[in-house]
């Protein structure tokens, strides 16, 4: 007995803990509908199935022939009759409940379907074929092949069983001689193979529409959905007449019930079963060999128009814009290229993939913080409040760096990490950072943080890497920060489930295997307990019938740390639409487990980011924001559980600033439009214009390339935009095919907008680029001087741009080891029109890879070259002389506000400031041409004239100017470049 109620208690525990834990969050609503539909489910079709197999062998037993009329088979038997005899009400029971509860488990975990079905919305859209509209196949479909499969399973069970009691008592025979079956086991058998004949039936016409989301290998295009030339004039004419032919067997087999003989229904299931085998599959064959291989391209042309039109939609990539890129810039415009090259992108020289040490050992602070392996990149405004692509980490608590392991210390006292650190993600690094060079310019760090945030709540109870419990809010202090150190808090937030309930303890107890909460005094008045504490497990369980997008990522908003999580509807039975793996689509060289999507083997050939989740990393609070407000597979859910969905319109907008467009959608659009960029089905069926997605040509795994956040500027558009990018390259090989970049800021009235670049010339790959850079002089020399340093090479992302009809490689060259074992960046690779280079920093590099300055480029025998131009170092001198005077004013407001920390950086920008224009003024005045050769020239010296005069050797350095034209330059744009001839001053 104690055993027993012991087991109740388990399971009352694991109920009641669940329960609390959705009322703790506010979607109570979530746990009491599922619930409900579950327990629903599994009586309703547990009953059916106990009722009908149960009905089955009582009236087996009741059709028995008399004892007298047995044979010799049948009475020995007897001893097993007589065995049951006083046990067989209960036998019955035990047989019908096992069944029951087998058919209910599974109904159960039907919830979805059923609720699917119930509460479906229209598509408003229809399939080619049967003119039935998609929520027939994504809604209604599904659950008519689950009650067919129940029908299928009761009768099977029934029939098996009654055949067992008929022979049990008689009514069947095998070695007697004479009539192998009385006329009432006839008739009683006959309606069941009746009824299973019948169900066949309805299975042939469901086929009909199956074959709209069937799944078939072909050739011409892989992993196909819908019908071809062969399922429309063959299996489509095929279903239907076995349909008929079912129909009529299941006729003859009634029939039994007046006409006493097998005869006629054993005749009728042979020919179903021959005709199953010539008309279902003999047939489709023939057709398929002599009618559609000789011709498959015009036969398939108007199957697989069909089926691109269906995938494009269903994958939200009808609307993508595709145009002609010539992917080669123009050599004779150096200087445009040169001056474009500034505002083309905001290039993101930090790499999140990369830095993520750097932030671990300059702002971890404490042992027990951590921060992921792969940081995110969000949008904060800068000091002059433009947006800045910003590279951001939480500092989360790790338990594994506690100093002293036991259950006070894992569970009370280091409960939560503390704060968002962030640095620019732009081509600034620090000059100096604690006597490093090269490190992250953090804009928020510390403990507590400081920077660019105002006053907001750092502690961070839920995060990523927090998986194990904590007990909150009791007589037990937790460990915390202010400004002068360490002190003791106790959580003030309302999140997590009541302690102090005895019975809740108990069941805690029971639930989490951890016997000390029972009787330990560490729990008392105000003791909450908080669990499932990731972002991911959190949306998932208010939401089950989301997927959830494979990085969660941390934003300040309103003064608080929300994790923003993008999650998606999907359906796997949109009509012609091409399925894909989400698991093996997603995934590329930064997927872990901790960035996999959730449900990553689900197959779907439909999905929508539709809603927008956040996660409060301090009091766990899970708000969901209706996204795609067209979606009806959204609508169908939101209609099933009421309430749990806010409107688009809530979204406050401090959130919608750090809202963008999800990784793990634009993974699997782009990997859909490596074949479906393509239109025409006759293309499409050749292959010739396929694409793939490249390896990542930065690690040594042949994991595909991760999709890169980066502000830049596409073909046609003034500004730049926030965007995820992506390069595709021909299938099997290895130059650049395409660039895809979509627009990612959810502000943006273009936000989603595809647009995709393809390539018509032939241009390098990123293999190619980063080979080619590899092989440049400069880095094997870096290499080997860092061997003396013990120290490795780190290659970060290599950026693509578009630029001026050419694409534009960047890519940050980090240092890793030696006296700061973590990443340094300490060079920068360019390349450009098949030009590397490899320089110690953007400037240098573009200016290298354009040829504005420090070209080699020596003139032919008796050409002189041409004057070098001087209005980049005027435009210097005057950019840096403006600087000063900012910095100035800005020093002078910080010092009446007393913000020291401000007045340092503004000396700082100062002396900067001051250094700069030193160097500009003392080179824009000298200067002179040089002839191939001879090496003479000359020229007047006049200021206004803006002239020098000079002669040299050849090779000597030429150049002339003044800096008092600087003001007389254009100030619009980049400063003016001197021409790919001239030597630098």
């Amino acid at each position: 007995m104690l055993a027993v109620l012991a087991m109740l208690f388990v399971m009352f525990a694991g109920f009641w803990t669940d329960w609390l834990w959705y009322r703790s969050v506010k979607y109570s609503s979530v746990f009491t509908t599922t619930l409900w539909t579950k327990i629903g489910l599994f009586a309703v079709f547990g009953l059916l199935m106990a009722l009908t197999v149960g009905l089955n062998i009582w009236l087996a037993h009741r059709l028995r022939p008399p004892l007298s009329a047995m044979s010799m088979e049948q009475q020995n038997l007897d001893r097993y009759r007589m065995g049951i005899a006083p046990y067989k009400k209960w036998v019955l029971l035990a047989i019908t409940a096992l069944v029951g509860l087998i058919a209910g488990a599974s109904a159960a975990g039907q919830w979805r379907t059923w609720l699917m079905w119930l509460n479906g919305v229209p598509f408003g859209q229809k399939d080619p074929q049967f003119k039935m509209d998609v929520a027939f196949y994504a809604f209604d479909l599904p659950w008519y092949r689950f009650l067919l499969a129940f029908g299928f399973a009761a009768t099977v069970l029934s029939l098996i069983a009654a055949a067992l009691t008929h022979y049990l008592y008689g009514g069947l025979r095998v070695t007697s001689p004479g009539a192998r079956a009385t006329g009432a086991a006839t008739g009683h058998l006959s309606v069941l193979i009746g009824v299973f004949v019948s169900l066949k039936a309805v299975a042939y016409w469901l086929d009909r529409y199956g074959l709209a989301v069937k799944s078939s290998d072909f050739k011409a295009a892989g992993n196909w959905t819908g019908l071809r030339y062969v399922d429309a004039n063959a299996y489509l004419p095929a279903k239907t007449i076995l349909f008929c032919i079912a129909v009529i067997c299941a006729l003859l087999f009634f029939a039994t019930l007046w006409r006493r003989t097998w005869q006629l229904p054993v005749i009728g299931f042979g020919l179903m079963v021959l005709s199953a085998i010539l008309i279902g599959g003999l047939y489709p064959a023939i057709v398929q060999k002599f009618q559609v291989d000789p011709n498959e391209q015009a036969k398939e042309s108007p199957y697989i128009q069909k089926n691109i039109d269906a995938t494009r939609s269903a994958y939200g990539i009808d609307d993508a814009s595709v145009q002609d890129y010539g992917g080669k810039g123009d050599p004779d415009k150096k200087s445009e290229q040169r001056q474009a090259a500034d505002t083309a992108a905001s290039y993101r020289l930090v790499d999140p993939n990369v830095v993520s040490p750097a932030f671990q050992q300059l702002q971890q602070e404490r042992k027990y913080y951590q921060f992921p392996s792969t940081l995110d990149v969000d949008r904060y405004k800068d000091a002059d409040g433009k947006p800045q692509d910003t590279v951001v980490g939480l500092r989360e608590l790790n338990i594994t760096g506690i100093p002293k392991r036991n259950w006070i210390n894992d569970h009370f006292t280091y409960t939560h990490g503390y704060g968002l650190i962030t640095a620019k993600g732009s081509n600034t690094v620090t000059d100096e950072n604690d006597g490093t060079v090269g490190a992250p310019d953090f804009t928020e760090s510390g403990l507590p943080t400081s920077g660019q945030f105002k006053s907001y709540e750092q502690r961070v109870y839920y995060g990523e890497k927090t998986e194990q419990y904590s007990i909150v809010g009791g007589p037990q202090k937790e460990l915390d920060y202010e400004k002068n150190g360490e002190r003791t808090t106790s959580y003030r937030g309302k999140s997590g489930v009541d302690l102090s309930n005895p019975l809740n303890r108990a069941a805690y107890a029971v639930a989490f295997s951890e016997p000390q909460m029972l009787y330990s005094g560490a729990i008392g008045d105000g003791s909450r307990i908080l669990y499932n504490r990731t972002p991911k497990e959190r949306v998932e369980a208010v939401a089950p019938w989301l997927t959830i997008d494979g990085d969660a990522y941390p934003a300040v908003v309103d003064g608080r740390i929300k994790w923003i999580v993008d999650s998606y509807t999907t359906t796997n039975g949109y009509p012609y639409a091409s399925r894909t793996t989400l698991g093996d689509t997603t995934a590329d060289s930064l997927t872990d487990n901790q960035r996999a999507v959730v449900a990553q083997q689900n197959q779907v050939n439909y999905i929508r980011n539709s809603v927008k989740a956040t996660v409060d990393a301090y009091d766990g609070t899970v708000e969901l924001y209706q996204w795609d407000e067209k979606d009806p597979v959204l609508k169908t859910w939101m209609k099933a559980f009421p309430g749990s969905v806010k409107p688009k319109s809530d979204i406050a907008p401090d959130l919608m600033d750090h809202l963008r467009y999800p990784q793990d959608m634009f993974k699997v659009q782009r990997e859909l439009l490596t074949r479906y960029h393509v239109t025409d089905p006759a293309q499409f069926y050749s292959g010739s214009d396929a694409w793939q997605v490249p390896d990542d040509p930065t690690t040594k795994d042949s994991n595909s390339v991760p999709p890169y956040y980066l502000s830049l500027k596409m073909p046609g558009q003034d500004d730049q935009k926030f965007s995820l990018t992506t390069t595709f390259t021909p299938n099997g090989r290895p130059n650049l095919g395409a660039f895809m970049a979509v627009d990612a800021d959810a502000t943006s009235p273009d936000y989603g907008k595809i647009r995709v670049l393809r390539v018509t010339s032939t241009v390098q790959g990123p293999q190619q680029v980063q080979s080619e850079l590899n092989g440049v002089p400069e880095v094997a020399e870096f290499v080997r001087n860092l061997r003396g340093t013990d120290s490795d090479i780190e290659y970060g992302n290599l950026l693509t741009v578009p630029l001026e009809g050419g694409f534009l490689y960047i890519e940050p060259v980090y240092a890793r080891g030696g006296s700061a074992n973590y990443p340094l960046l300490k060079k920068v690779a360019v390349s450009y029109g098949g030009k590397p280079v490899f320089k110690d920093s953007l400037p240098e590099a573009l200016n290298a890879v354009f040829g504005s300055e420090g070209g080699e480029t020596t003139p032919p025998p008796g050409e002189t070259t041409k004057p070098p131009a001087t209005g980049d170092k005027e435009q210097t001198l005057q950019q840096a002389i403006d600087d000063a005077q900012k910095a100035y004013e800005q020093g002078e407001e910080a010092l009446k506000k007393q913000d020291w920390e401000a007045y340092g950086k503004a000396q700082k920008d100062l002396q900067d400031a001051l250094e700069r224009a030193a160097q500009a003024e003392s080179g824009a005045g000298s200067g002179g041409s040089g002839q191939g050769g001879s090496g003479s020239g000359s020229g007047a010296g006049d200021k206004e004239s803006g002239s020098g005069s000079g002669s040299g050797d050849t090779g000597s350095d030429a150049g002339s100017g003044s800096a008092s034209q600087a003001s007389a330059r254009p100030s619009e744009g980049a400063p003016e470049r001197p021409s790919e001839e001239a030597t630098s001053g």
